[in-house]
């Protein structure tokens, strides 16, 4: 079978399209036969060696797909060869056929969009589980979302309004704000005197919530513009900076700043995140959310997908097709 292989951890560039054995599964573990794969932005910063996890090399990257069971271990019996399914992995998903525990695959109908299938597990999962349970997003508040036209800013705008918010989006320019109100969002903002624009936005009152992915200076006007009891989501640094905060706004201002991070929540609270996801599937089969597909590269280009995503282009979803 095909994969892209991380060698050795540095630039994006020197990952290899590769033959690579096919898998077979452990007494717990399925084969899919891969239909779809999603690229997410810690994709990237895992290969340059920049993530919290550092997998022994050789790896293949990737962490979400949707596809068919073509073989399960003796153990599995929740689930069978045919079986369409979506996987969350913690590596080992851009390839052709990939290996997993069973328990991290979800059977999901035939006639859901593959490739939308995607986004709903890292990204919108992250979203989800950010405004959910970190941010505790009730009816009627004010959310602030920044990168409001990548994916996990998209999905923090559906899922905002699904839960009954008041949105605002931040973006950089006028096609990503479009995207953005086109998704749902209330009111659209550049980054330009974003602490005043804030102010302005919530006629002085500040957002009760902010989904901040971006950091640096995009942080410090957050930090600047929350309501009192405000929750300030730290989700990422997607603008490279990780900012140093002021702890003294969070007691005069009488806010909490709240971590999010998808990944651990999953592995630590698997029925919360069964929970979640369940709820994710009801609202995309109900058009409660629609994922933002921007662009299917091969497989074999997934160095131009992450080097798109991070070079701050995406606008929505990035796929891989590894057919």
């Amino acid at each position: 079978m095909k994969a892209v292989v991380c060698r050795a951890y540095g630039p994006i560039d020197d990952l290899e399209f590769a033959d690579m054995p096919d898998p077979e599964p452990g007494s717990h573990e399925i084969v899919i036969e891969a239909e779809a794969i999603g690229v997410n932005y810690p994709d990237g910063l895992l290969v340059q060696g920049l993530y919290q996890a550092k997998p022994p090399l050789p790896f293949v990257p990737g962490m979400e797909l949707v596809g068919r069971i073509t073989q399960a271990g003796a153990n599995v019996d929740r689930l069978k060869v045919g079986d369409r399914v979506a996987a969350v992995t913690s590596i080992g998903a851009y390839a052709q056929r990939v290996k997993c525990h069973h328990a991290v695959a979800t059977a999901i109908p035939d006639q859901l969009d593959a490739n939308e299938v995607t986004a709903l597990m890292c990204g919108y999962g992250t979203a989800h589980h950010a405004l959910k349970q970190r941010g505790e997003l009730n009816p009627g508040e004010t959310l602030v979302v920044t990168g409001a036209a990548g994916l996990t800013g998209l999905a923090a705008v559906q899922i905002g309004k699904a839960m009954g918010a008041k949105v605002i989006a931040v973006a950089s320019s006028e096609d990503k704000r479009a995207l953005a109100a086109k998704n749902g969002a209330d009111v659209t903002l550049g980054y330009d005197n974003l602490k005043d624009e804030l102010k302005k936005a919530t006629d002085g009152a500040g957002a009760d919530v902010v989904f901040e992915v971006v950091g640096g200076e995009v942080f410090d006007a957050c930090s600047r513009a929350m309501a009192w009891k405000g929750r300030l989501l730290i989700v990422g640094f997607a603008g490279g900076d990780i900012p140093q905060f002021p702890v003294n706004l969070a007691l005069v201002k009488g806010y909490a700043v709240v971590g999010v991070f998808w990944g651990s929540f999953a592995q630590r609270e698997p029925e919360t995140h069964a929970a979640n996801m369940a709820e994710l599937m009801g609202w995309y089969q109900a058009g409660q959310v629609r994922p933002h597909v921007e662009k299917v590269y091969a497989l074999a280009e997934a160095a131009a997908a992450l080097k798109h995503i991070h070079g701050r282009r995406a606008v929505g979803k990035i796929v891989l097709d590894p057919t």
